[in-house]
């Protein structure tokens, strides 16, 4: 899928949660831009912030339905549902560190959104659902590369909520034919994201001419460029017959956390040390060591391939950060 298909877009009328994140904010402008009629589901805080939507040229904003509410509150999820025929639901508790810290937080974002969300869309009008999972939920590679039917294995409280949210959403297809496909992106990366996330991490520092500072250095992961991502969340969204599928959302590719810090350091020009921090790793039994997508379904059922390189979304990447590095606060890393 080398493009979004306006066509298919124009007057749809989509819900996404999570709207105000990295992902959720890149999924909505590109619907937006469609000609899809978009409510955005955010969080209700005291600033009334919507995130990154918050940074959304403004004659596009106006496009854009704000919806303010809490996916743990059923009343809110049923309401931002009401009259729309499409529900791509990224809202989620993400950060790994955090879930050691507060996992009932988990259960209850990822859990319990989830089900609110399938609950709502059962009793309205809704043609298709797109939950998002994660590739967390594999573990470490038992094979590679990692198909739909690799086996799910929690090595964090966040994993094992994505997984219960998954299964979930699953259930419903197959207890009450709730049109839904599970996306399973790999390692989305590109600008927005927050530092908590490795990319973001390493470009901070090394725009900033900070020594690196990071966790495991050998682990391996499939890094997706939000843009294809996004087209693949669509995809999800838009093509036939696939209710009930989980997708990989991958590359095939696969880099290690050093060759990706090599690659970083070399497009940005400088020469940094590198070295490990206890405040980056995880504990030791929920490192996950291996992560590369096999991405033949998605190539099958959804004609859906990459077409960002990882060092062009790299480059898209730091380009973006150079104009950002004021967002990015040195707390952030630890959390």
């Amino acid at each position: 899928m080398s493009g979004i298909d306006r066509q298919a877009l124009a007057d749809k009328r989509v819900l996404v949660t999570g709207a105000g994140g990295f992902i959720g904010s890149h999924l909505a402008e590109t619907l937006a831009r469609g000609g899809a009629n978009v409510r955005a589901f955010v969080r209700y805080n005291s600033r009334n912030d919507h995130g990154w939507l918050e940074t959304t040229e403004p004659a596009l904003r106006e496009t854009i339905e704000i919806f303010v509410g809490d996916l743990v509150n059923p009343e809110a999820v049923a309401g931002a549902i009401e009259g729309c025929d499409t529900v791509f639901h990224l809202g989620a508790l993400i950060p790994i560190p955090y879930s050691y810290r507060h996992p009932r937080e988990y259960v209850a974002a990822n859990v319990t959104g989830t089900l609110n969300i399938l609950e709502a869309a059962r009793r309205s009008d809704v043609r298709r659902i797109v939950h998002t999972s994660t590739s967390e939920v594999y573990g470490t590679a038992v094979t590679v590369p990692i198909g739909e039917h690799h086996p799910l294995n929690a090595q964090s409280p966040y994993a094992a909520s994505k997984i219960g949210a998954d299964q979930l959403a699953l259930s419903f297809f197959r207890s009450f034919e709730t049109p839904v496909v599970v996306a399973r992106p790999f390692n989305t990366f590109g600008p927005r994201q927050s530092a908590r996330a490795v990319i973001p991490t390493v470009i901070s520092q090394a725009l900033t001419g900070t020594p690196i500072a990071l966790g495991s250095m050998h682990p391996t992961r499939d890094f997706s460029y939000v843009a294809d991502a996004v087209a693949g969340f669509i995809a999800c969204g838009e093509t036939a017959g696939v209710e009930g599928e989980v997708i990989n959302l991958g590359t095939g590719i696969e880099y290690s956390i050093a060759e990706m810090v090599a690659i970083v350091l070399k497009l940005i020009g400088v020469d940094l040390e590198v070295h490990a921090t206890s405040e980056r790793q995880r504990p030791p039994g929920s490192e996950v060591e291996q992560l590369l997508a096999g991405c033949e379904k998605a190539k099958a059922l959804l004609g859906w391939e990459p077409q960002v390189s990882f060092e062009e979304g790299l480059r898209r990447t730091i380009e973006w950060m150079r104009g950002a590095l004021h967002t990015y606060k040195p707390a952030v890393y630890n959390v």
